[in-house]
């Protein structure tokens, strides 16, 4: 990581500029693995995990023998981390669940709406270098909490054609209805358009590499819904000299090994917090297992040295972070100020680990500058929300004249005529 001290205009645009992702080269080929597994079915399925994956699949779906089998071989301390995790997810989204609303806008018209579960959810769930269980928790939990009446699940095989145990175990607690041997785009295909096997869900969740990536935005430009765009991981954190350097020092390397994408900014008022963090991060780093991608990450990872709380706040917020963390002493004064984040994490003691695994919030969140127009996920996005509306003779009397005026005025006289029609019916009734 590079300090930039007191960085005029042009400097901090070069800094909080994210990298652009070229994906023209890698869509082609996206495009023909949607299509090939749209023609093939399940056929190309076991083709594409062959040649990706380096694996001949006998079957698709995992059995529900192998989903309580996972159950034995894990540890149970690893079970009962996944249980506390679970319960913390379920509590904290149980309390969004969107409340049905019912206003009479006046004498005898009455409207309401009503939220309604999307019956069928899909969940893409990585299994490569880290198979995140975690992500299965976060995903599976409101789908099985808002009611949606089918949740499948995707994952790709190791080497030995087999899931992950914690990933299998982690979808047996959240109620995943099915769980399929299927990654990277092919995997998303399968869901959006249906296999032999594999059903058409309504909606896509999940995050995965630049194939998925990419499949997910192709499959969204035609007409089958996704959470939301996705991008390299990343973390901000605002610090003054109240902070310690240890910790910014974790927590900046706990996103950088994440990928060599990652993003990791820290931006302070301290100078001494600076030069102190870097100590810090290059004594963390040797003990990392994943040292070599957090490595490369930290190469594009800078550190701003700012005169002051104002210039902290502007630039957070015009950064947009997926995770925001905050190690100021007067950090409940900050946050309010804060108008564009994914998740924040107040004070020296909430690492971006708590919401990585278990205090509870989800950690499906927006990335590359996308806080700014949508929110991490949460219950909202598991519903599709109906409006209603009733009207009783008074109520088309009263309003029935306006609408007529209105339609008159836009010259659609049929639009007229539906309310015209009644008005006349209910004075010749009376």
């Amino acid at each position: 990581m590079k300090i930039i001290e007191y960085p005029n205009e042009s400097e901090l645009e070069k800094v909080l500029q994210r990298p652009e992702a070229d994906f023209s080269k890698l869509e082609k080929t996206v495009r023909q693995i949607i299509n090939q597994v749209v023609k093939q079915g399940d056929k190309a399925l076991i083709n594409l995990t062959k040649k990706f994956d380096s694996v001949k699949l006998n079957n698709l779906r995992i059995s529900d023998s192998e989903i309580d089998n996972s159950e034995r071989m894990l540890d149970t301390e690893l079970k009962n981390a996944n249980k506390i995790a679970a319960l913390n997810i379920a509590k904290f989204h149980e309390a969004q669940i969107p409340e049905k609303i019912e206003v009479e806008t006046m004498n005898g018209i009455k409207c309401w709406q009503q939220a309604i579960p999307i019956e069928k959810v899909g969940l893409y769930i990585p299994g490569g270098s880290a198979p995140l269980f975690s992500t299965v928790l976060m995903l599976a939990i409101p789908a099985k909490l808002a009611g949606c009446k089918q949740v499948v699940l995707c994952t790709p095989p190791n080497k030995k054609g087999e899931i992950n145990p914690a990933i299998l175990y982690a979808a047996k607690i959240s109620g995943v209805t099915e769980i399929y041997t299927c990654g990277g785009a092919q995997a998303i295909a399968a869901m959006a358009y249906g296999t032999e096997t594999i059903p058409k869900v309504d909606k896509i969740f999940g995050p995965g590499n630049q194939f998925v990536t990419i499949a997910k935005q192709l499959v969204s430009s035609q007409g089958i819904a996704i959470d939301m765009p996705a991008g390299p991981s990343e973390v901000l954190i605002l610090a003054d000299d109240s902070a310690i350097p240890e910790f910014i020092a974790a927590d900046l390397l706990s996103q950088a090994e994440h990928g060599i994408d990652s993003q990791v900014i820290l931006v302070t008022t301290s100078k001494s917090i600076a030069n102190q963090t870097l100590i810090c991060i290059e004594t963390q780093l040797k003990a990392l297992p994943r040292k070599e991608t957090a490595t490369k990450s930290l190469k594009s990872g800078s550190i701003i040295l700012v005169k002051n709380e104002t210039e902290m706040l502007e630039i957070s917020n015009r950064y947009a972070p997926e995770h925001l963390i905050i190690s100021t002493k007067n950090y409940t004064e900050l946050v309010e100020k804060i108008t564009q984040a994914g998740s924040v994490f107040l004070g020296n003691y909430t690492p971006e680990s708590l919401g990585d695994y278990a205090s509870g919030t989800n950690h499906t969140l927006p990335t590359n500058g996308f806080a700014r127009s949508y929110s991490g996920l949460n219950m909202d996005a598991y519903f599709k929300k109906i409006t209603f509306q009733e009207a009783t003779q008074t109520g088309l009397q009263i309003i029935g004249p306006f609408i007529e005026t209105m339609a008159n005025a836009e010259q659609l006289q049929a639009h007229k005529n539906a309310v015209t029609i009644r008005l006349k019916t209910i004075r010749n009734e009376n």
